[in-house]
């Protein structure tokens, strides 16, 4: 799960991470009273959604040298004027491809006088299973092209869960930053802070792009970027209540409610499998055909009948499907329990597009039978490669 950066940046001013003053805005009439409330001399309204690139990225509707999604302005006025150009339009960024996303929501910050920038991640590393913290001095570029251009510039440690935080990673962080004197001594604090707030809050990943140098030899977070751990949210019902669903794809809210975990992907081929192993292998191996995969969707090894009506539904929400590949091992899971689920929510959706299907192991004959006997024209298939070739070829025949 994901939250805005007003979200991430209260989040972290709890465990004492100095961030810069500033108020969520919805409206332009609340941005200006944000920006009233701060006072000035200078301002940053930013538009916050679930993406990063938002300082680059361009608006829907505005001409090629319009400001983008991160602007810095000098008065009360010039925020609203920029606030009214921002709510309600689409921002699209390297991250949130072509489509891009709605600013339904703004945030209005201090200026920061800024000296220096820096990178700054924390993130779980599970080859060692603990937690890694990566810094570079080249703060405000993307990540992925300082490891392409200047991969020396990064640098990761990692911190064992049992020791926690301890002087040594301090002084580490400081020297990967080139930091002396008073910021190091910052820099071995923060680390401390931002370490305990990422376990307090089961977080799986935290980025600072960038944290600051100020004016005044000081370090502030002037970015924050947090993801949180999906199956350790019940422990935390005050992060739930961050959650934006106007940023998430209604159909994997939809399988939020049934436990199902399902990924909305680009391309015609819907997948309904259990496990995520095989479901990676099937997607896998309809690529390897010459298709797309329209989804990522795991049923679990204990998927009902109602979950499978379910799954089936949400696939077949998504206009680009236009076959579904259900590929069934019946391990925990029954392949009868699951064949029922298939068709009655085939009944249900008055499927129009081919359907394979592929069942094997736990009462796998039984499965076959209710659905050769449902009166459905569905594709049967011997194996996971007969399976996807078949759904390719009815795919591509119906094109």
């Amino acid at each position: 799960m994901n939250i805005h950066e007003h979200q991430a940046k209260a989040v972290l001013s709890e465990f004492g991470v100095a961030v810069p003053r500033g108020y969520a805005a919805y409206t332009v009439d609340e941005a200006a009273e944000a920006a009233t409330k701060l006072g000035g001399p200078v301002f940053v309204v930013k538009s916050q959604i679930h993406a990063g690139g938002r300082g680059k990225g361009k608006f829907e509707g505005l001409g090629p040298d319009a400001k983008g999604g991160v602007r810095v302005v000098k008065s009360v006025e010039d925020v609203k004027t920029n606030a009214a150009e921002m709510l309600g339009r689409v921002l699209v960024t390297h991250q949130t491809g072509p489509k891009g996303k709605q600013v339904n929501r703004l945030y209005i910050e201090e200026g920061a006088a800024i000296a220096k920038e820096f990178y700054l991640s924390l993130l779980v590393d599970r080859e060692t299973s603990r937690v890694s913290v990566v810094a570079s001095t080249e703060g405000g570029m993307d990540i992925e092209d300082v490891a392409h251009s200047t991969p020396e510039k990064i640098h990761t440690f990692s911190i064992d869960p049992v020791t926690g935080v301890w002087p040594e990673h301090g002084r580490r962080l400081a020297k990967s930053l080139g930091l002396t004197g008073g910021l190091a001594k910052e820099a071995s604090t923060l680390l401390g802070q931002l370490y305990t707030a990422f376990m307090a809050k089961d977080m799986a990943m935290l980025e600072i792009n960038p944290l600051i140098v100020t004016a005044d030899d000081h370090l502030r977070v002037l970015d924050a970027k947090v993801s949180f751990d999906s199956n350790a949210l019940f422990r935390h019902p005050e992060i739930v209540a961050l959650r934006d669903e106007s940023e998430e794809d209604p159909k994997e809210i939809e399988a939020s409610k049934y436990d199902l975990s399902y990924i909305a992907l680009d391309g015609e081929i819907g997948c309904m499998v259990n496990g995520a192993g095989l479901a990676m292998a099937t997607m896998d191996i309809i690529k390897l055909y010459g298709a797309e995969p329209a989804n990522f969707l795991d049923v679990g090894g204990g998927a009902t009948r109602e979950k499978v009506t379910a799954a089936f539904k949400i696939i077949m929400a998504d206009p680009n499907v236009k076959g579904i590949l259900v590929n069934i091992f019946g391990g925990i899971a029954r392949c009868d329990i699951l064949a029922q689920g298939v068709v009655e929510a085939v009944k249900e959706t008055g499927l129009a597009v081919p359907l394979v299907v592929r069942l094997e192991g736990t009462n796998a004959q039984q499965g076959k039978d209710i659905i050769n006997n449902s009166g459905l024209n569905v594709i049967a298939a011997n194996d996971l490669s007969d399976g996807a070739e078949k759904i390719v070829k009815a795919v591509r025949g119906a094109a």
